[in-house]
């Protein structure tokens, strides 16, 4: 745990003081700076295709505490933390953008996976995914979509920014009580909202360039570029949907089902933003049954 800041030891819950114990990080070289950029992801598990998992806006690794180890107990199962988010170093004077991430996160699975994988984004994370899907379409052999942005403009979280974009909107975002009224509209259960989830979902706010780099990604546009493209998206896809989102909404889910040609779509009852942390036994059996299917 020694790359996570002393708050780590607040985490109480057993996935998340396994997670932080599991924590590594790889200097990934890139195209994008002279250094290599030192990666944080996770690695669990063996067999079958990898799945790699895409975290959302503002998030890390510890989104998937609940999620990765399901999956790990039967296939090769990865998380990582995408440029200019969770862990992963934030080279001072580095645009942090879509194709940035995108950059990056080809050469992190160039260097350690260098097989076709299944590639599962929630949120943001959906976006990059399917980004990084039609650029690279022979390195992701099946994507997942949990409660994807794609169709919405801007990442969810940005609702609660503030123009001018900056140093003042970067700590509004860093607000635990912003923090907190997120978390309470991304559950169904509130109850969820615990202080172990609050701890988790702040670890990296501390990371050296944290509000440099959101301030950029931001200013950037994010995803809005990507709703007219979908379309276009070749690899069979599962779409996995809360049907209480507060975030997103749900007409996104079907929007996606009917854009992309070999989809379907699986909700998930009594569920917020984040089936993958409310409902993780059902979002892990529905990724590894699509793991396994055979496509016609």
């Amino acid at each position: 745990m020694t790359m996570l800041p002393p708050e780590s030891a607040q985490l109480t819950e057993a996935t998340s003081i396994a997670l932080a114990q599991s924590l590594e990080r790889t200097d990934i070289s890139t195209s994008l700076c002279a250094s290599p950029i030192a990666t944080a992801y996770i690695r669990k598990g063996s067999g079958g295709i990898p799945i790699v998992l895409l975290h959302g806006f503002d998030s890390s690794v510890f989104e998937f505490r609940r999620l990765l180890p399901l999956l790990a107990e039967t296939q090769e199962t990865w998380s990582v933390d995408l440029l200019g988010f969770g862990f992963t170093d934030r080279p001072a004077g580095s645009l942090f953008s879509p194709a940035a991430i995108k950059t990056h996160l080809y050469h992190f699975w160039k260097t350690l996976i260098a097989r076709p994988m299944i590639l599962v984004g929630a949120s943001m994370g959906g976006a990059a995914a399917i980004d990084f899907a039609l650029t690279y379409p022979d390195a992701v052999q099946k994507l997942v979509l949990i409660d994807s942005a794609g169709f919405a403009r801007g990442p969810a979280m940005a609702r609660f920014l503030f123009p001018p974009l900056g140093e003042l909107a970067a700590n509004f975002l860093r607000s635990p009580s912003v923090r907190r009224r997120v978390s309470f509209q991304a559950y169904y259960d509130s109850s969820f909202v615990s202080p172990d989830a609050l701890v988790c979902g702040a670890l990296h706010l501390t990371c050296p360039n944290w509000q440099q780099a959101i301030i950029s990604f931001t200013k950037s546009g994010g995803y809005n570029f990507l709703a007219d493209k979908i379309a276009a998206i070749e690899q069979p896809t599962l779409i996995v949907w809360g049907d209480s989102d507060k975030i997103l909404g749900t007409q996104d889910a079907t929007k996606f089902q009917q854009a992309i040609a070999h989809s379907k779509l699986v909700w998930v009852k009594n569920c917020g933003h984040v089936p993958h942390l409310e409902q993780p036994q059902v979002t892990a059996a529905a990724i590894l049954d699509f793991s396994i299917e055979r496509q016609g």
